[in-house]
């Protein structure tokens, strides 16, 4: 069957990033935030509590794969620290979860830049293939870094996790870009960086895969072999003409 449309991961594949959620800095300054708005926690409470919610989030989805929900995190957080959060405007009230959502991605974030070829590559694509993204993230960093590499424009749909509460390698979010671009599993090429959430969750729908091995994600499993690796971006079309794109 003729090959119509490519999914892509995005972070190791698409994007080269880097963050440390380790990062004292983070916790410090939420915290010195959280104290000018009434809410007094220091940086071990602020860490504490935030794990902990995550964790709890986690849980509740009863997923094999479960993703939690960034703002929403930081939105029970408040909600089980007030402090002086009641006294806020609720125009303020109501923006402060997406607030911190996007403080604690912007202090842990140390890198944030394209690989190599791959805007070059996307732009002799998009002529040729329906181009969808399903990644394991949240939505709150995803569309704003996507944007910020200028990428966002070439993906529809864009399938983040933390928008259905599990990740990849579960099927269904594959099968919601599928959806989403109308297409068959046989008409679709997966593009990623991880053997297991990538490769092996594709080939679960029936899709060809070509495999990135970047600077990130699990590089080898037993019994998973993609149709194609390619060690630079710049190699992707050709890898496509190799399964029979002309």
């Amino acid at each position: 069957m003729k090959l119509r449309g490519i999914i892509f991961d995005l972070y190791g594949t698409l994007i080269d990033i880097h963050t440390n959620e380790d990062s004292e800095e983070i916790y410090r300054a939420v915290s010195h935030f959280l104290t000018y708005q009434g809410i007094h926690l220091d940086r071990g409470e602020v860490r504490s509590v935030y794990y902990q919610i995550v964790e709890e989030q986690r849980r509740e989805q009863r997923e094999k794969y479960p993703e939690f929900e960034a703002v929403e995190v930081w939105r029970e957080f408040i909600r089980r620290n007030p402090g002086g959060s009641g006294l806020l405007p609720s125009a303020k009230l109501k923006q402060l979860p997406l607030f911190l959502a996007e403080m604690y991605r912007g202090i842990s974030r140390e890198r944030l830049e394209l690989y190599p070829g791959v805007k070059k590559v996307l732009d002799e694509l998009k002529t040729h293939f329906r181009l969808a993204v399903v990644t394991d993230g949240q939505a709150a960093w995803v569309l704003p870094e996507m944007q910020a590499v200028g990428i966002a424009s070439y993906f529809n749909p864009i399938v983040i996790s933390s928008d259905h509460g599990f990740r990849k390698p579960d099927g269904r979010l594959m099968q919601k870009a599928l959806s989403g671009i109308n297409l068959k599993g046989e008409e679709v090429l997966f593009v990623g960086n991880d053997m297991y959430r990538d490769i092996f969750g594709a080939r679960q729908l029936g899709l060809k895969t070509v495999f990135f091995p970047s600077n990130q994600g699990l590089q080898e499993m037993a019994g998973v072999e993609p149709d194609r690796v390619i060690r630079e971006f710049s190699e992707l079309p050709r890898a496509i003409r190799g399964l029979g794109w002309r």
